[in-house]
């Protein structure tokens, strides 16, 4: 007869796996990540819009008018009169003016990140030159430390 295992076992490993991923969940990295996947997609939709709405009309109308949304090549050599009639009728498509508006946003996105960057590090700069004592302070602790010999 074969052995049958407690059924005690199996509750106490499901509840230290249902700890461990509490901890794992509550540690201040995890949940600091989390927040910066929905701040990071929440952005992007607002620099989408931008580009899409904002920044791209005038450049279209500086450009006589030109909608980069509607710039593509079709590869099946014939012609369509617009991107939505070249997709409905399911044709290989090059839509080389959507690239261009990502290739926008993801400029927007870098500078953005790059200034929001830039300032945290001269934030932590300035904490950092704070916490350093001063020359006297420095000049101080030596003459001190002279005086103790």
């Amino acid at each position: 007869m074969l052995p049958v295992p407690e059924p005690k076992k199996v509750v106490e490993t499901s509840g230290k796996f249902l700890n461990e991923f509490r901890e794992f969940i509550s540690r201040g990295n995890v949940i600091d990540l989390a927040v910066g996947v929905i701040m990071g997609a929440a952005f992007g939709k607002i620099v989408t819009a931008l580009v899409q709405d904002v920044i791209m009309p005038p450049i279209g109308l500086l450009m006589k008018g030109i909608n980069f949304q509607d710039l593509y090549v079709p590869l099946n050599g014939k012609h369509y009169s617009t991107l939505a009639a070249a997709k409905q009728d399911g044709a290989p498509i090059l839509a080389y003016g959507s690239f261009i508006n990502t290739v926008i946003e993801f400029v927007i996105i870098s500078a953005c990140i790059f200034a929001l960057v830039k300032t945290i590090n001269s934030l932590r700069r300035t904490d950092a030159a704070a916490a350093a004592p001063t020359k006297s302070e420095e000049l101080l602790t030596e003459i001190r430390d002279l005086l103790k010999k």
